[in-house]
């Protein structure tokens, strides 16, 4: 397995990924009712081809297996340009959904690298690909010089949760995102 950053061409794989991580249910939350699945992983997609978004390839670590197939992504970005990042988000729900998300609050803030968005193919699991990814954030935050890596985990995702507490992650508070209730974990670096 090889970690690298994303490339372009790997834009429609990572969306399809991010959509995992966030769950469909948000997905369809964030879409509205008038608008499908693939109507998000449309935008989804633009996003991440974008140079400026949370969710762009440059922000974007991916894990190759041996013959360079896509098993799993991960996206983070420094906290403190949330908001920066965020507004291709708000923009392109206005424009394609007609939704205006200029109030979601904030899941993370200045002094962590944000891990936003990470998720592993179904046919990679169980082979260390998550902590792979998760090792090579925590990485990124060191050569960033940030002093924490946070993420949120779904309350209702403990098997996930069991992992970031594995590899490191400490509760530090309750959030919510999408809709969802959701603990927010740090690694200190």
């Amino acid at each position: 397995m090889e970690i690298q950053t994303a490339q372009k061409h790997q834009a429609l794989s990572i969306a399809r990924l991010i959509m995992q991580a966030m769950n469909y249910d948000c997905c369809r939350y964030f879409a509205g009712p008038d608008h499908t699945l693939d109507d998000f992983e449309r935008v989804m997609t633009e996003l991440v081809l974008s140079d400026n978004s949370q969710y762009s390839y440059k922000n974007t670590l991916v894990a190759l297996d041996a013959d360079g197939g896509l098993c799993g992504a991960c996206v983070s970005y420094d906290g403190g340009r949330l908001h920066e990042l965020r507004r291709a988000f708000i923009e392109a729900a206005k424009a394609n959904f007609g939704r205006d998300f200029s109030d979601i609050g904030d899941e993370t803030q200045a002094g962590e690298l944000y891990l936003d968005s990470i998720a592993v193919n179904e046919s990679c699991r169980g082979k260390g690909v998550a902590t792979a990814l998760l090792q090579a954030t925590i990485d990124k935050g060191r050569a960033l010089g940030l002093p924490a890596v946070g993420l949120l985990v779904d309350k209702g995702n403990p098997k996930a949760e069991k992992l970031y507490l594995r590899v490191g992650f400490n509760y530090v508070g309750d959030n919510s995102w999408g809709g969802h209730e959701m603990k927010h974990l740090q690694y200190a670096l």
